[in-house]
């Protein structure tokens, strides 16, 4: 689960010690920021996949596909189905793929020639979201935009929502630069001499 659909990298289903040291205790295991593991795994997934030697890509791609589904209605394959929570088993349904464009140049021309009223900036003030949706998911929209880091041991991505405040129904300024991590990008988990179960 943690390498194969979680936090897959390119290795497919390798799984490093220190994530096997976190299963001892299930108890402690329930208490850690998995989704920020994912996250930050798939940022940087993404990152990578940025770079024109690459071809392939890691990370949670399911989660990535859930994202641009709600987002992009003219992209994505109808589906006869309601929805349910989590979200993403509404795509676990018979789906039409029939006038949805399946080559990536012509994706890309379809996004080019989309205006911005063609996006879905908020899926989840969809009502026929939100009555799914858990309540403690609802409670501090405040928490849904902040700026931090996601860790996830040699990996620090920084989660910045402020970049897309438009989506939580915030005025958006004008993004400065974002934040670089290339110097980070190049650490990874990969050093003999580190005594892992240490951590």
């Amino acid at each position: 689960m943690i390498r194969g659909y979680l936090m897959p990298d390119l290795s497919r289903n390798l799984v490093h010690l220190i994530w096997l040291l976190k299963l001892i205790d299930f108890r402690a295991t329930g208490e850690l920021s998995w989704g920020s593991a994912v996250l930050a795994t798939l940022y940087k997934e993404m990152c990578g996949a940025t770079r024109s030697n690459k071809a392939k890509i890691g990370g949670c791609l399911s989660l990535l596909q859930s994202w641009a589904r709600s987002r992009f209605p003219f992209l994505h394959p109808r589906v006869d189905h309601p929805y349910t929570f989590p979200l993403i088993k509404r795509w676990n349904h018979s789906t039409s793929y029939v006038g949805i464009p399946t080559s990536l140049e012509y994706i890309w021309l379809v996004l080019d020639q989309r205006s911005e009223a063609q996006f879905q900036w908020t899926p989840y003030e969809d009502p026929a979201i939100r009555v799914v949706m858990p309540d403690e998911f609802l409670q501090n929209p405040k928490a849904w935009h902040v700026k931090i880091a996601l860790v996830n041991y040699a990996t620090v991505e920084m989660h910045q929502s402020y970049r897309v405040l438009r989506q939580f129904g915030f005025r958006q300024p004008i993004p400065v630069a974002p934040e670089v991590f290339d110097d980070e990008h190049k650490v990874d988990l990969q050093q003999l001499h580190t005594d892992w179960p240490r951590y």
